[in-house]
């Protein structure tokens, strides 16, 4: 199993930056593609971005895209998700997640606390 601890959510004015940090500890980190993914109140859990077990591939919403970058340091067992121009509409509760390849992470088990962050117009 993989055990996973979301930190770095906070609130930001629109036009902000904030660094989301994602740590892993259990099964080896690096044998495993990881995610974010993002809730707001009364919605469905969204993708965000997604990272291969390599780091070689990755994927964002188009939401996301050229504002929001993913990465991974598998030596330091943790993942992050960068997010620059953040917008109102970026505020949710932002989850980190691993699984055995990208396309597995929608259905995968292995899940953070999540972290809050809030953009304020």
């Amino acid at each position: 199993q993989v055990q996973l601890v979301e930190s770095g959510g906070g609130l930001v004015q629109a036009g902000g930056s904030l660094r989301l940090s994602c740590a892993a500890s259990g099964r080896t980190f690096s044998s495993y593609a990881m995610g974010w993914f993002r809730q707001a109140p009364g919605k469905s859990r969204e993708f965000v971005a997604a990272i291969s077990w390599s780091g070689g591939s990755t994927y964002y919403a188009d939401s996301v895209k050229g504002r929001f970058t993913i990465s991974r340091d598998n030596a330091e067992n943790t993942g992050y998700l960068q997010m620059n121009k953040l917008k109102p509409e970026d505020t949710a509760v932002y989850y980190c997640n691993a699984g055995h390849s990208i396309p597995a992470l929608s259905t995968s088990t292995y899940w953070g606390q999540g972290t809050q962050v809030t953009v304020s117009s």
